[in-house]
């Protein structure tokens, strides 16, 4: 039986979560979500694509509660829940994706770029499974220095059909290295249904043909993904080699904020979305004793702080121009034609 003040954190953190990506929809669509300011815009504020990971909430709650400040963590294109979770700065987070010099990345990442190597995040990533090869070679970095931390590595069930997917678990399992690989599974890759794409009995069979160790649990009850995640982050700690947990959630949103996604039958959506993560842990707490009024003052707390968020990043200064080509690699004499 979970302990009812370690929920009362996970629960805090999918509702920060669910905050700040209703926030970040509501700005990429030039609007404001209701709990924010009065003023409204017409031009979105969010600069750039905007991955939501809304109803994902639970996978990176019960993962991160597991890792270290020390730990690492790679994500992808859909990854404010991981950062969140992990740690991160929120109003940093959200300047970035407002383009502002104050962000994480300076302005210049975007959605899909964001780090903060403060606690240990590598970086959310563009391009598909590319998180995989990153999360390996921090984790064998790890081993050359003898070091006790591991590495979360989260990825989507797309992932699995990409070639950094079988070299990066093939690396990991022959050098024994403390990796906990996470497979997101949200059920689609982009606008198709994964399932009809992917052979065989899907992302654990696959680590299990590697002799990777892996676990598949419902992506939507944090506290299914919290006792996962301890079981396998700690062997992974203690020098069991890479694991490997499965969490299959949903995607409640279109691929990108502005996505309606009408590729999707309506009855599975609304099937989806009955199975709320934060609603499945609301169940838990009630039964634990905690009152509604507990639990909407969290969620209140949660949105009133994004809700400032979101004020910080709107009045955060613009990136001088200056700075468009500091922090770019120098591939030698070249000239800029």
């Amino acid at each position: 039986m979970i302990n009812t003040e370690r929920l009362l954190g996970l629960y805090r953190t999918m509702a920060r979560i669910r905050a700040f990506e209703n926030a970040a929809e509501a700005a990429s669509r030039g609007g404001v979500a209701v709990f924010g300011s009065d003023a409204t815009s017409a031009q979105a504020r969010v600069r750039g694509p905007l991955h939501l990971s809304t109803g994902q909430e639970a996978v990176a709650a019960g993962v991160c509660a597991n890792l270290d400040r020390s730990d690492y963590l790679t994500s992808t294109h859909r990854g404010h829940g991981h950062t969140i979770a992990k740690g991160g700065d929120v109003r940093a987070m959200m300047c970035e994706l407002f383009g502002r010099a104050t962000g994480t990345n300076g302005g210049k990442g975007g959605s899909m770029h964001i780090a903060d190597f403060s606690v240990g995040m590598l970086g959310a990533n563009g391009v598909v499974a590319a998180g995989i090869p990153i999360a390996v070679g921090a984790a064998h970095a790890i081993r050359i220095r003898a070091g006790r931390e591991i590495v979360a590595c989260f990825f989507g069930d797309g992932a699995v059909n990409r070639g950094p997917f079988l070299e990066g678990l093939n690396w990991a399992q022959i050098f024994g290295l403390p990796v906990l690989f996470v497979c997101e599974d949200n059920r689609y890759s982009a606008t198709t249904p994964t399932g009809t794409m992917t052979g065989g009995d899907g992302a654990a069979a696959r680590a299990g043909s590697m002799g990777i160790p892996a676990e598949v649990v419902d992506g939507n009850d944090v506290v299914a993904v919290d006792d996962a995640a301890a079981r396998l982050a700690a062997r992974a700690r203690t020098g069991e080699g890479p694991q490997f947990l499965h969490a299959i959630t949903y995607r409640v949103k279109g691929h990108v904020s502005v996505d309606p996604a009408a590729y999707r039958d309506a009855k599975e959506v609304e099937q989806a979305v009955a199975q709320d993560p934060l609603v499945i842990a609301e169940q838990v707490l009630r039964g634990l004793g905690v009152s509604d009024h507990a639990l909407a003052r969290m969620r209140n707390e949660a949105e009133l702080e994004i809700a400032r968020v979101v004020d910080a990043a709107d009045a955060a200064p613009w990136p001088d121009p200056r700075t468009a080509y500091t922090d770019v690699q120098d591939c030698g004499a070249g000239a800029w034609r």
